[in-house]
């Protein structure tokens, strides 16, 4: 099998991983609109969760994935199995008491917290009030889950990716089950509804670490508690975690900073700029998010053998890849967006002026999708040779550069000129760390790149004319829109990738052909 089949196998996995996760997490996202709408409840409840979420995306798969996984590989591919199970133990072990007290220290301060990220909530104390509440419920939520994430890079470094990918789905049926089952048996006020709902949150974070440990478990793995704090592989961890720490708050930071300014917009901003954002996620999680984990332990492994051609190739194909994916998911998601979001949560309480608030914000997301990929498999490339300074003193920059056009943009565009600011900032980001990346390590394939780039636009831009004149058909059901203009569009768009002889096309069809004897034809 070739390399680059491969990969497009690994990338497979992940990809029908995720979309299994996100389409329940989809389900999740409408039943929680329909009962509470994008009103008190609802931006509480997502104000509250940013807190323990910022934790985990710091903790979790962000920045103990990225100062893991190289080292992971690195004894997975020189080291006998006792090292690699004593580097297991230690990491876990340090990590968990990491992780135990930050939940304690952010139960006991919740209150400060909540008052920070959600600042514009100090004109409506009950909202407030509950939103604290909230966060004290969640915070546990922090613990499992970046335990799963420290398990999901052990299982991505021995080269499991499916089911790793496939785990964050616990968290949303937990919240599913909450809302069709207990909210159906038992009469509940709606603050009541609010709080079952937070504890869901952290059932369902418990579900995400245990189902991943069963797996590490199968590789003969155990884990046990080792304070060996002097051990070589955890220092070369910790030495790689803070930079990365600060590298993947920057997201988190930028999140943070929207959360807030979205606050001083009106009532539903903060829902809107959080449902839109899903939208928006799911593409870049399918596609983008995937390749970067993919690309990780691959790259990391290259390096390991001291092979840096091998390394770049893969980023070259990585990158072509992401292109070939979210180009066309990008024009598509500006042009359809709006019906998909009406389609999605227009119902119960969430009406069409939330739906129009909300597309307000992904039309200007949609426009990043290709940005924010660059960004996750650039940084991976840097990761892979333990080379933390540059991407964390690049973000650091296009953090302070999100937060003035947050400023600038939010008072004419509202919540769309919060997307459009974290769109412009992840854009100058992809590019200086691909400048910088090609100053390192010397010529990447920018010619190969830039020509697929240009064949996927053509391709993607006749595709987004369809999907627009379709969008404008007349339907009763709008999912039944969305669903007959999608598989129109996405069949239009591989007919073009074949005309114009798109050449990323071509692992993907070899996989089909060896997997369901499906020709190019």
């Amino acid at each position: 099998m070739s390399e680059h089949k491969k990969i497009t196998g690994y990338l497979s996995s992940v990809t029908i991983a995720t979309g299994i996760s996100r389409i329940l997490g989809y389900m999740r996202d409408m039943l929680v609109a329909q009962v509470f709408g994008a009103g008190l409840f609802a931006d509480a409840f997502y104000a509250a969760y940013r807190i323990p979420n910022l934790f985990r995306r710091l903790l979790g798969e962000g920045s103990v994935s990225a100062s893991f996984v190289p080292v992971f590989s690195e004894y997975v591919q020189t080291k006998e199995k006792k090292d690699i199970q004593e580097l297991l133990n230690v990491v876990f072990t340090v990590l968990t008491v990491i992780l135990l007290t930050i939940t304690i220290l952010g139960i006991i301060f919740a209150k400060p917290l909540t008052k920070i990220i959600a600042f514009g909530f100090t004109s409506t104390p009950e909202k407030l009030n509950i939103a604290i509440l909230l966060t004290k419920i969640m915070f546990p939520y922090l613990l499992f889950a970046c335990l799963a994430a420290l398990l999901l890079g052990v299982l991505n470094s021995l080269k499991s990716f499916f089911l790793p990918a496939v785990a964050p789905a616990s968290l949303s049926i937990s919240e599913i089950f909450c809302v069709l089952v207990v909210f159906s048996i038992f009469r509940l006020t709606d603050v009541q509804k609010i709080y079952l709902l937070a504890i869901s949150v952290v059932v369902g974070g418990f579900g995400q670490y245990f189902v991943q440990q069963l797996k590490v478990h199968r590789f003969n793995l155990k884990i046990r508690l080792d304070f060996n704090l002097n051990h070589p592989g955890l220092r070369k961890i910790l030495t790689l975690l803070v930079p990365t720490m600060i590298g993947f708050s920057v997201d988190q930071v930028n999140a943070f900073v929207d959360t807030i300014c979205a606050s001083f917009l009106r009532e539903g901003s903060i829902t809107a700029l959080y449902y839109s954002n899903r939208v928006m996620q799911l593409p870049l999680a399918l596609f983008g998010i995937a390749m970067a984990t993919v690309s990780l332990p691959l790259m990391s492994y290259s390096i390991a053998e001291n092979n840096i051609q091998k390394m770049k190739d893969t980023l070259n194909f990585s990158l072509r890849m992401v292109i070939f994916a979210l180009m066309p998911a990008s024009i598509g998601l500006i042009t359809l967006g709006l019906p998909i979001i009406r389609a999605l949560f227009e119902h119960g309480k969430f009406d069409f002026q939330a739906s129009k608030l909300t597309y307000s914000a992904l039309l200007f997301y949609s426009c990043g999708l290709v940005s924010f990929s660059f960004v996750k498999v650039t940084a991976s490339a840097f990761y892979s040779m333990k080379e933390t300074k540059i991407p964390v003193k690049i973000a650091v920059l296009c953090m302070a550069l999100n937060v003035i056009l947050n400023i600038i943009l939010m008072k004419p565009l509202g919540v769309g000129g919060l997307a459009l600011a974290t769109t412009i900032s992840s854009s100058l980001n992809a590019f200086l760390l691909i400048y910088n990346l090609r100053k390192k390590i010397g010529q990447i394939g920018a010619k190969k790149i830039l020509n697929s780039f240009l064949k996927i636009l053509v391709a993607s831009l006749i595709m987004g004319a369809t999907v627009l004149i379709l969008s404008k058909l007349d339907y009763t059901y709008k999912i039944i829109q969305v669903f007959i203009t999608i598989t129109i569009g996405i069949i239009i768009y591989f007919l073009m990738s074949k005309f114009l002889n798109i050449e990323e096309r071509k692992p993907l069809l070899e996989l089909l052909k060896e997997k369901f004897s499906l020709g190019d034809e």
